[in-house]
Parts: C-alpha cells; sequence; structure tokens
C-alpha cells in the first residue's frame, strides 16, 4: 500500500499546552512510532527546568534567542541557541531552557515518540499548586529525572 505525504499548515498540528505559556505544535501524525517532530514556543521570561530523561532529543532554532543548559566536559553550560543553530541532547543528558528575550523563541524539536507521549501527558496537567507534583509522578513512571528547586536554583532557574 502507497503511504501518503502529509502536509500540516502552520498552527494545524495537535498542540500540548505546557506550563507558563510553553507550548508544542506536533507537527506529524501522533500514532508515529519511530519519533515525533514538533515546534516548540517559550515565552519571554519562561524557563524549562532542569531535567533528564533516556530519550535523546534535537533542537533547531527557528526564531528569537534562548539559552540552553547542557552538560559540557567542565559541568554545566549555558549556552546560546540562535535562528539556524543545532542542539542534540542525548539520552541520560541534563539539560534546561529559558527565554531571558522579550519575545517568544521557536526551536524545532525531534524526539522519540515516548518522550512525546510523556510529554502529551505532561500537557494534560492544568496549572495548579499541585501541577509540579503531578509533573514528577509522569515523569517518574517514564523514568524521567526532574531537577530540585535548589538543582534548578544553582543554575540560575527559579521554580515558579
Amino acid at each position: 500500500m502507497m503511504q501518503l505525504a502529509n502536509i500540516v499548515n502552520d498552527d494545524e498540528g495537535a498542540v500540548l499546552n505546557l506550563l507558563h505559556g510553553t507550548r508544542l505544535e506536533i507537527l506529524i501524525p501522533s500514532n508515529e512510532d519511530a519519533y515525533w517532530v514538533m515546534k516548540g514556543t517559550i515565552p519571554p521570561g519562561v524557563s524549562v527546568p532542569l531535567h533528564s530523561h533516556s530519550d535523546a532529543e534535537s533542537f533547531y532554532g527557528l526564531v528569537g534567542e534562548s539559552e540552553v543548559l547542557g552538560q559540557t566536559s567542565v559541568g554545566l553550560e549555558w549556552k546560546k541557541l540562535r535562528p539556524g543553530d543545532f542542539i542534540h541532547v542525548p539520552g541520560g543528558t541534563k539539560h534546561a531552557w529559558r527565554n531571558r528575550s522579550s519575545e517568544p523563541i521557536s526551536i524545532l524539536v525531534t524526539c522519540t515518540a515516548r518522550l512525546g507521549r510523556a510529554l502529551r501527558e505532561m500537557a494534560q496537567v492544568p496549572a495548579s499548586p499541585d501541577a509540579i507534583q503531578r509533573l514528577a509522578e509522569i515523569s517518574q513512571r517514564y523514568g524521567y529525572w526532574l531537577g530540585s528547586p535548589e538543582e534548578n536554583a544553582s543554575v540560575g532557574i527559579v521554580l515558579r
């Protein structure tokens, strides 16, 4: 049977709304088993806390300048990600994001289908006082690690 190409026009993909206005727009069918491709948006002043997961993930800068925290040979280090820049985060690597600019940033994200399913679950957690606990429970179920408030503070991220 012949497979057909699938075009997803801008703002037509399923949207995963995460905490603090961060969103991921799924650009491939969510039943894809090999990998997911998403367009991520992080609003001004928002950070994605320190975390790691066994699934590899890659990012390509589309719009705006953000900072990515990743493990390097000298420890955790913030690096700039600008439009056209690419970063690959191997599985098990601690990383975080922050947008310290006055404009939203957009990135192209590729990840495993497993990580995509975890993110879809996380997007269903409503903003509430127990949201962080609910996200921790989902992460634990998938075997993912989340940095503590103290670990995040040590790299310049304040959890809200």
